[in-house]
C-alpha cells in the first residue's frame, strides 16, 4: 500500500514540473508547467500587442486575466519558443489530465470558480470581447483561441464555464476577443514525431 502511494506521488510530481519563463517581447515572467509531454504557460499572455485589450479596458483585468486578443493577434502575440496551441495539441492536454469531461474541472484554478487545479495550469475566467466594444462573463466563463481554423471566417476555441466541469470546443468569429495560452514549441515536435 505504501509503495502505491508513493509511486502515485512520484506520478503526480513527474508529470507537473514547475518553472518560469521571461518573455523577451516585453521582459514580463510568466510561470509555466510541464503536464504530460507539454509545457506550457500557467497564466494568460499580457502581450501589450495591437488587436488585444484589457477586459472592460480596465489595466486591472490585465493583470488578473491577462489581454484578450482577436484571432489574427492571437496567431503572432506568443513569445519565440512558444505558439498559439492547435485544437490536437489541446486535445494532448485533454488526455494527460483525464479527458475532456473532466479537463474543466481539473485545469481551473481553485479561485474565482470551481476548480481544482490539480496539474498547476491555473485557468482563470478571463471572459470574452467583441472588436464592437462589448465585454462579456468575466468570473464566469474562460475562452482560449486555438491556432486551428474552422472556416476563412472562424477558428476554434477552448471554453470553459464556472459551474461544469467539462472543457468544451467551439469556432466562432475571428473577431472575438478571447485569452491566450501558449504552449512551447518543443512539444509541437513531439506531438509531430507521435503521428508519424
Amino acid at each position: 500500500m505504501k509503495t502505491i502511494a508513493l509511486l502515485l506521488i512520484c506520478t503526480a510530481t513527474f508529470a507537473q514540473q514547475k518553472g518560469t519563463f521571461t518573455d523577451s517581447q516585453d521582459r514580463k515572467t510568466y510561470k509555466t508547467v510541464k503536464i504530460g509531454t507539454q509545457t506550457w504557460m500557467a497564466e494568460n499572455l499580457n502581450y501589450d500587442a495591437s488587436g488585444s485589450v484589457c477586459y472592460e479596458n480596465n489595466s486591472a483585468n490585465c493583470e488578473k486575466y491577462g489581454r484578450l486578443y482577436n484571432w489574427e493577434t492571437a496567431l503572432k502575440a506568443c513569445p519565440k519558443g512558444w505558439h498559439l496551441p492547435s485544437k490536437d495539441e489541446y486535445e494532448v492536454l485533454d488526455k494527460a489530465v483525464g479527458g475532456e469531461n473532466l479537463a474543466g474541472k481539473k485545469l481551473k484554478s481553485k479561485s474565482g470558480w470551481n476548480g481544482t487545479d490539480e496539474f498547476g495550469f491555473s485557468a482563470l475566467p478571463g471572459g470574452s470581447g467583441y472588436s464592437n466594444g462589448n465585454f462579456y462573463t468575466v468570473g464566469y466563463g474562460g475562452y482560449w483561441w486555438s491556432s486551428t481554423e474552422g472556416s476563412s471566417f472562424s477558428a476554434y476555441y477552448r471554453d470553459m464555464n464556472y459551474d461544469l466541469e467539462h472543457a468544451y470546443w467551439d469556432s466562432i468569429s475571428k473577431d472575438y476577443l478571447f485569452s491566450v495560452r501558449c504552449v512551447q514549441d518543443e512539444t509541437e515536435k513531439i506531438l509531430r514525431s507521435n503521428r508519424k
